[in-house]
């Protein structure tokens, strides 16, 4: 393996990391905190049932 294999391995590695922390700090901006979502439901199918 030449000098220059490993150098397009190495950008490789870093660019998925890359994307791996992208998708990771977009799934964090997107969630939900749990207390929200598990708050909500059972309220409103209990004032329904009344």
């Amino acid at each position: 393996m030449s000098d220059q294999d490993s150098k397009g391995q190495q950008s490789e590695a870093a660019e998925r990391e890359a994307a791996k922390q992208r998708l990771l700090a977009q799934a964090e901006a997107e969630r939900v905190p749990v207390e929200e979502t598990t708050r909500a439901v059972p309220d409103r199918r209990w004032r329904r049932d009344r």
